[in-house]
C-alpha cells in the first residue's frame, strides 16, 4: 500500500476534522480506537496521570530513561544556530535571527506497538530549540494509556498530550479544534495514514518528512561475526512486515553464515510473523566483488540506519554519501541508536536520505535574515541595486532606491 492508494480516504479525514472539529475527532475514536469519548475533556491526558505513572515505573527502567533524555538533550544542543551580526566599514549591517516556532506537535505511534522513545526523540528537539508550548497526540486502544509513555511523558516536563492518533491526530494538529491548538510544525513517524496526512497538511504547517517502514542496511567483511549480523537486520524486520533489511558483504561465507543466523534467531523473537514477512519480502544479503562496489550499492539505496562493521570502518567514513545514521564497528548495533546513543532516530526513509536529513533542532526554529543600510551604505550601492531592479521591470522598485539616492 502506498500513499495514492489512501489519499483519498486522508483527505475526507482531514476535511471532518476541519470541519467538524472535535466531534470528528470522536466518531474516528470511536471507531479506529475501540472507545468514546463523553465530553472535550475526555481527549486530553492529564498531568496526574503522568505522574502517576511516573512514580509506578520500575526503577532501572526509570533510570534508563532518564539516561536516554540527558543523552539525546545533550546531543542535541550542540546542533543550535545562533543568531549573528557582521558589521562592513560603511555602515551595512548584515545578520541572520533565530526564533523558536511557537508551537509544535509532536506524533507518537501507538498502534502495533508503544513507543516511548519516539517521545523522547521528537519533544526533547523543541525542548532544546525553546518552543514555548508542546503538543503530544498519540492512538489509545480502549482508552487505556501506555504506562511506559505516560511517565516518559512525565520526564519530558509533561507536555500537553491527546487521546487521538493516525491522519485525524495529524489534521487536528495542522487545524486546530476545541481541545487540540493549532500547531506550526509537526513531527514525528506514524502509519502511511500519518505519513500521507503529513503530507497533505504541509503548507498549513511545517513537517520533519514523511517517513516510510525502517530500514537497515550492512557493508561487511570477513572480519564480522554472522551471529551480530543476523539479529542486526532483524532488529528493523520487526517493526514492520514493509521494513527492509539489506546486507552487502565481500565475504560469501559471511553471506551464508548470516542467512543461517537469520533463521535461527527468528524462532526467538516475540514479533516472529512480522519479521520473517519483512526478511522473506523485503530482505537481502549481496555478495560484492570489492568493499567500493558494497559502497556505491549502499549509497544508491541510501538507507534509514547504515552500519559498517569491517576491520577499519571509519576509513569507509568519507566515502559514504548517503544514509539517515551512521553506525560504526561491531560493537555499534543500530538499536543503540534508537534508544540511548543522543542523535535522533527519527530519519529519512525510502531513499529520502540522498536529500533529507534526521530530525534535528532546526525544525522547530526559523530563521530571519537582518538588514540595515546606512545612508553611505546605500549611496554606495544603490544605483546598482536600481539598475538590477529596472532590468526586470520593476520600476516601483527601482525608484524605491533612487528616491534615497537625491
Amino acid at each position: 500500500m502506498d500513499i495514492e492508494n489512501v489519499e483519498g480516504i486522508v483527505k475526507n479525514i482531514i476535511n471532518e476534522v476541519k470541519i467538524e472539529k472535535n466531534r470528528a475527532l470522536f466518531e474516528h475514536i470511536s471507531k479506529f480506537d475501540r472507545w468514546t469519548p463523553d465530553k472535550d475533556s475526555d481527549l486530553e491526558i492529564t498531568k496526574e496521570e503522568m505522574k502517576k505513572a511516573y512514580d509506578n515505573l520500575d526503577e532501572k527502567l526509570k533510570c534508563a530513561l532518564h539516561l536516554a533524555y540527558d543523552r539525546i538533550k545533550s546531543y542535541h544542543e550542540k546542533q543550535l544556530p545562533k543568531t549573528w551580526l557582521t558589521f562592513e566599514e560603511n555602515g551595512t549591517i548584515l545578520g541572520q535571527k533565530v526564533t523558536p516556532v511557537e508551537r509544535a506537535g509532536v506524533y507518537v505511534p501507538g498502534g502495533k506497538a508503544f513507543y516511548p522513545s519516539s517521545l523522547l526523540m521528537n519533544v526533547i528537539p523543541a525542548i532544546v530549540a525553546g518552543v514555548k508550548e508542546i503538543v503530544v497526540t498519540t492512538p489509545v486502544i480502549e482508552n487505556k494509556p501506555n504506562e511506559l509513555l505516560l511517565a516518559a511523558l512525565y520526564i519530558c516536563g509533561m507536555p500537553r498530550a491527546f487521546k487521538v492518533g493516525g491522519a485525524s491526530a495529524i489534521a487536528s494538529m495542522a487545524y486546530g479544534t476545541e481541545s487540540i491548538p493549532k500547531v506550526d510544525v509537526i513531527t514525528g513517524p506514524g502509519n502511511i495514514f500519518v505519513a500521507t496526512a503529513k503530507k497533505l497538511v504541509f503548507g498549513e504547517v511545517n513537517i520533519d518528512m514523511i517517513a516510510g517502514p525502517s530500514e537497515i542496511g550492512i557493508i561487511a567483511d570477513n572480519t564480522a561475526k554472522a551471529n551480530y549480523m543476523a539479529i542486526d537486520l532483524l532488529s528493523q524486520a520487526e517493526h514492520d512486515e514493509m521494513a527492509s533489511s539489506i546486507m552487502v558483504t565481500v565475504s560469501e561465507e559471511l553471506a551464508k553464515n548470516t542467512q543461517k543466523k537469520v533463521y535461527e534467531f527468528l524462532n526467538e523473537l516475540e514479533r516472529k510473523e512480522i519479521a520473517k514477512k519483512s526478511i522473506d519480502e523485503r530482505g537481502a544479503i549481496i555478495i560484492a566483488r570489492n568493499i567500493d562496489e558494497a559502497i556505491a550499492l549502499m549509497n544508491e539505496i541510501a538507507p534509514e540506519h547504515l552500519e559498517i562493521v569491517t576491520a577499519n570502518p571509519f576509513e569507509l567514513l568519507p566515502k559514504i554519501k548517503n544514509a539517515g545514521a551512521i553506525f560504526l564497528g561491531e560493537n555499534t548495533p543500530e538499536p543503540i541508536g534508537d534508544y540511548i546513543a543522543g542523535p535522533n532516530h527519527t530519519l529519512p526513509t525510502g531513499g529520502t536520505a540522498k536529500f533529507y536529513s534526521p530530525l534535528n533542532v532546526e525544525i522547530f526554529m526559523k530563521k530571519s535574515s537582518i538588514i540595515s543600510f546606512s545612508k553611505e551604505a546605500i549611496k554606495k550601492m544603490g544605483e546598482d541595486c536600481a539598475i538590477l531592479a529596472k532590468s526586470e521591470g520593476l520600476t516601483a522598485h527601482q525608484k524605491s532606491v533612487l528616491e534615497r539616492l537625491k
